[in-house]
C-alpha cells in the first residue's frame, strides 16, 4: 500500500515545522506539500490530491472550515483534521456540517494526533468521539442538529435506506467505529463497510456524516448522547 499523503496548512511556518518532523518521523506517511492560507490550501489539494489535510482553524483569509467545505465538494475521500484552540461546540457543528472527520485542540499530545491519523486514514470518523466525549459540547450538537431537524421542510417521511442500513447509520452516527459497529450487530467488518458504501450511494452523499445529517434532518434516525 502506498504512503499516505499528507497536506499541512497553518499560518505559522514553526507550528508546520514542528508537524513535519512528527509527520515524516513516521515511515508510512509522506508529506505532498505546504500551505499557509486557505486559497494555497485549496490549490494544493486539487495540485496533489492528497489523502489526508491537517489544517488550523484560524486561517487569513478563508478560514479552515469554509477550506474544509470546498475540499469536500471537489474531493470527497480526502479525510481533513482540524486543528483550533477553542473546543466550541457551534464551532464543532460547523466542522461536522463540513465534512471534517477529526476536530482536536491545537495543544494535542503526537501519540494522540498519530492516533488519530490513522483512524481517519481508515475512513473513521473521531469527530464523532469529541461529541461523546465532552458533554457540553454534545449538548450543543445535539441542540442545533434537532433545530436542523425543525427548520429542515421534510419532502417525505420514506426512507430508501433497509431497516438494517439504518441501524448502521444510528451506529455511525453515535460515533461507533465499523469494528465496534460489527461487534454490535455480530456481522464482519466488511460488511460493515458495504452497508456504508450503499448508504453513501443511495443518499447521494460524499461522507458518513453528511449521511448522518441527511438522515436526521428527515427524521429517519435519532442519535441519543451522554446525559440527553
Amino acid at each position: 500500500m502506498a504512503n499516505t499523503a499528507i497536506v499541512l496548512v497553518h499560518a505559522h511556518a514553526l507550528f508546520r515545522e514542528g508537524l513535519r518532523h512528527h509527520v515524516l518521523s513516521q515511515p508510512e506517511f509522506r508529506i505532498t506539500g505546504e500551505a499557509s492560507n486557505g486559497q494555497q490550501a485549496i490549490q494544493l489539494v486539487d495540485y496533489t490530491e492528497p489523502d489526508l489535510v491537517l489544517m488550523e482553524v484560524e486561517l487569513p483569509g478563508v478560514n479552515g472550515l469554509e477550506v474544509s467545505r470546498a475540499i469536500k465538494r471537489t474531493h470527497p475521500h480526502v479525510g481533513i483534521i482540524l486543528f483550533s484552540g477553542s473546543m466550541d461546540g457551534q464551532q464543532v457543528v460547523k466542522a461536522i456540517r463540513a465534512g471534517v472527520a477529526a476536530y482536536l485542540p491545537r495543544n494535542i499530545e503526537w501519540k494522540d494526533l498519530l492516533r488519530t491519523l490513522h483512524e481517519v486514514r481508515k475512513g473513521d470518523y473521531p469527530i464523532n468521539d469529541l461529541v461523546l466525549g465532552l458533554p457540553e459540547v454534545a449538548s450543543q450538537v445535539l441542540a442545533a442538529f434537532r433545530q436542523m431537524v425543525v427548520d429542515e421542510d421534510t419532502q417525505s417521511i420514506y426512507s430508501p435506506l433497509s431497516p438494517r442500513e439504518l441501524e448502521v447509520l444510528e451506529l455511525v452516527a453515535a460515533g461507533r467505529t465499523n469494528k465496534e459497529i460489527a461487534v454490535q450487530l455480530d456481522i464482519s467488518n466488511q460488511t460493515v463497510k458495504n452497508h456504508v458504501s450503499s448508504i453513501l450511494r443511495k443518499l447521494a452523499v460524499n461522507d458518513r456524516t453528511q449521511a448522518v445529517v441527511y438522515a436526521m434532518r428527515r427524521g429517519w434516525i435519532k442519535v441519543v448522547l451522554p446525559g440527553d
